[in-house]
């Protein structure tokens, strides 16, 4: 563990009586003893290795000499880490730096890896000596103009560095959905192919009669035909169309009712649909049947979910590319509804796994946008993730859409603690985050920000107090054409 500066020994000594020792250091190696003079007083310093020697922004700022001795200068982060800065040894002199360009503290924490000696100047001694010693003061300019200009080299490194490790961990952490996704997808798509197996082996022993084998044959071509024509249902709409059918189904005996009911309303099945396997089959039978046909449609769902994957990876692939080549997208079609949806799909294991229920209220007739802005399911990605995280368990989430005048809005809304009053301004700066270490990478909301207003030339906003906090979208009508 590091030691205080405070246990040091330290000695005042005349510098032209150190003139032999003083003659190495880089910066006094073209002086005369005459001109130490200038110099005065200086205070050594014995400094036992593993001392710090002065702390980032809180110490006040001296120029120093290393005559024995190795230093090394680290930043820390909020996060603990310790980031290099630089190390000096014997012969060279720091602190020039912070002093010239007005500082009133360090910007680094210095410490003592060996065992060292050091002369300390005060800033008072240190504009003493620029001012009367104009060997001095050209070799501490052009070693602060040396130290400048390394800094700088490092400081641009460290920002291209950050620059593709803030690229590489939003695409991963965008990958891990859609992969995870399709990898369920796949999953369940086996499960259903071997239960569908046994099913159709169970029908084929009955010898379906010409009338049963129509009836299915009429139902598979439905379910490969187009999508049935359906409205977006709000969540009271389509729980209530879930359990409408399950009571049908539970009054005939099928199995798996519950199950059965929410794959085929979420496909747009109704009683009505599946009225002829009732009229067609047994009752020893229409189960069978009826299993046998909501585990084709969940297979047909579940393509189309590993097919959203899918579009989901070469969506962020493309998008990688047009970041790194500045392509220019071609005007499109822009659907809210579709797009919070597939958002909605490719995120349900999350909803799951916390408990929390969806409930939409979608405007009725939203209008379909042109535009050319990217990147929408990555704004609805981010802010349901965030709400995620930010729900009780239970918990639920509403999801809004209206119009006024010529925008859209798009309401998140969460039944979270809310966001602290000293937080609030700085939501959408980049790398601020209030979640744990590891957890939050602080970027989700500045990225939502720069695609709704930069891409789509949107607005975004939120309200927040205990037990609600909304986030809205403001897209206009007539989005801008190219990407800002």
């Amino acid at each position: 563990m590091a030691q205080q500066l405070a246990s040091a020994k330290s000695k005042t000594i005349n510098a032209r009586d150190l003139y032999p020792e003083l003659h190495k250091i880089s910066t006094f190696a073209q002086t005369k003893e005459q001109d130490l003079a200038c110099l005065g007083d200086l205070e050594v310093i014995e400094v036992p290795a593993g001392s710090i020697l002065y702390r980032a922004g809180i110490d006040p700022i001296f120029f120093w000499i290393v005559f024995e001795g190795e230093l090394r200068a680290y930043k820390t982060d909020s996060e603990g880490t310790q980031s290099y800065i630089s190390t000096v040894k014997a012969g060279d002199t720091f602190g020039e730096v912070v002093i010239l360009i007005g500082h009133a503290t360090p910007g680094a924490t210095c410490e003592a890896v060996s065992d060292s000696v050091l002369g300390r100047v005060s800033q008072d001694s240190f504009w003493l000596l620029m001012a009367t010693c104009p060997v001095v003061r050209k070799m501490v300019l052009t070693n602060m103009s040396r130290r400048l200009e390394a800094y700088t080299a490092l400081t641009v490194h460290r920002e291209k560095l950050i620059s593709l490790g803030t690229l590489a961990a939003g695409l991963m952490h965008e990958l891990n959905n859609p992969g995870a996704a399709a990898k369920r997808a796949a999953s369940q798509l086996r499960e259903n192919l071997t239960r569908q197996q046994k099913l159709s082996l169970r029908l084929t022993r009955l010898q379906l009669s010409p009338e049963q084998q129509e009836c299915l044959a009429q139902l598979q071509e439905e379910v490969f035909a187009s999508p049935k024509p359906q409205t977006t249902l709000s969540s009271l709409e389509q729980s209530d169309a879930e359990e409408a059918l399950t009571e049908w189904l539970e009054s005939i005996n099928v199995e798996n009712a519950w199950k059965m009911a929410p794959t085929l309303v979420a496909a747009g099945w109704s009683q009505g649909d599946i009225q002829c396997t009732q009229q067609s089959f047994p009752p020893n039978a229409l189960s069978d049947a009826l299993n046998w046909l909501e585990a084709l449609v969940s297979n047909v769902q579940l393509v189309g979910t590993i097919e959203e994957s899918i579009a989901r990876v070469t969506e962020l692939v493309m998008a990688v590319k047009k970041y790194a080549y500045e392509d220019k997208s071609k005007e499109h079609k822009l659907d809210i509804h579709d797009t919070i949806q597939s958002t909605l799909t490719i995120l349900s294991h999350k909803f799951r796994h916390k408990q929390i229920t969806i409930e939409k209220q979608f405007a009725a007739e939203l209008p379909v946008l042109i535009t050319c802005g990217t990147g929408i399911s990555q704004v609805w990605t981010n802010l349901l993730d965030n709400a995620i995280d930010a729900s009780p368990q239970p918990g639920k989430i509403i999801i809004r859409t209206w119009m006024e005048d010529q925008w859209v809005y798009i309401g998140i809304a969460d039944e979270g603690a809310g966001i602290a009053p000293e937080h609030r301004e700085h939501v959408f700066e980049p790398f601020f985050t209030t979640k744990p270490i590891g957890i939050g990478t602080g970027l989700g909301l500045d990225i939502v920000h720069r695609i709704v207003t930069g891409h789509y030339g949107g607005q975004i906003s939120f309200t927040t107090e205990a037990g609600r906090t909304e986030f809205v979208v403001k897209i206009p009508m007539t989005a801008p054409k190219t990407e800002r």
